[in-house]
């Protein structure tokens, strides 16, 4: 271990008291720079802990990041993240989200699987998952980094639960076996302007795929996917910025939209 357990409670506080303040900090990384990606996703589990008792919350899925190849080029890396959903981070579409409960928000398209069955194992397959997979629906994800000025190492985003705080789901849900949902379009507005266009194939290829990483990964540390889940199965653009009064909607093909207002 490259900090002490004291210095991993110091680095939980901060990160924790960051999103709760709705402030910026600097990097995790800038004091501890020798830190492990194994032990940021220590990390993220006792910084879980603290948001699910302070909060009065309970866990409700997974949300997976860094899935399209252009963007682990961009960070110089290999592979995935992932992070978890708690209920208190649930948007209703009808509901505004409020934009002095966050720092500097930017909102992203993806595809939501509901899982149906457990999904656990170091040979799950993209089949595996679409088969457990109950119901597919368009979301939106609203990632806020704590970090300053949206910079920070993949040790530091893994720290702080990948940047989580606000997710929405769209109405329309479809049997996943109904559709193809590795050649998916998807457009996304901002007041009524195009901003990103996008294609579920940027998700590791298949958005499936994507989830079946996710449960390898998470097999290793031995944890899984629950029936129930929710899963956001990556990003299908680039992610847009927002402020106050600005209207978000992002529309699928064959698979609906799904809407967000800040206020």
């Amino acid at each position: 271990m490259t900090v002490s357990i004291d210095q991993g409670q110091e680095i939980v506080e901060y990160l924790y008291t960051a999103e709760r303040d709705a402030r910026e900090v600097i990097k995790v990384t800038d004091k501890y720079p020798e830190l492990t990606i194994e032990e940021a996703y220590k990390l993220q589990d006792k910084l879980l802990e603290r948001r699910l008792k302070e909060n009065e919350t309970k866990h409700v899925g997974v949300k997976l990041g860094l899935t399209s190849k252009a963007k682990q080029l961009m960070m110089g890396v290999d592979e995935a993240i992932y992070g978890y959903l708690h209920e208190d981070m649930l948007c209703l579409e009808w509901e505004p989200v409020k934009y002095s409960d966050l720092i500097h928000p930017k909102v992203e398209p993806e595809i939501a699987f509901l899982l149906g069955e457990d999904l656990e194992g170091e040979h799950i397959t993209a089949e595996d998952v679409i088969k457990a997979t109950k119901y597919v629906a368009p979301a939106l994800e609203v990632i806020d980094s704590r970090y300053k000025d949206f910079k920070f190492t993949l040790v530091d985003v893994i720290a702080d639960n990948c940047s989580s705080v606000k997710f929405v789901v769209g109405s329309k849900w479809l049997s996943p076996e109904s559709i193809q949902l590795d050649s998916i379009g998807m457009v996304m507005t901002k007041n009524g302007k195009v901003e990103q266009t996008g294609s579920s194939a940027a998700v590791l290829g298949h958005p499936a795929e994507a989830i079946a990483w996710s449960v390898k990964e998470l097999s290793k540390r031995g944890k899984g996917l629950k029936k129930g889940d929710i899963v956001l199965s990556g990003a299908m653009s680039e992610a847009i910025a927002f402020v106050s009064g600005d209207s978000i909607v992002a529309q699928f093909d064959g698979l609906g939209s799904v809407s967000m207002f800040c206020k």
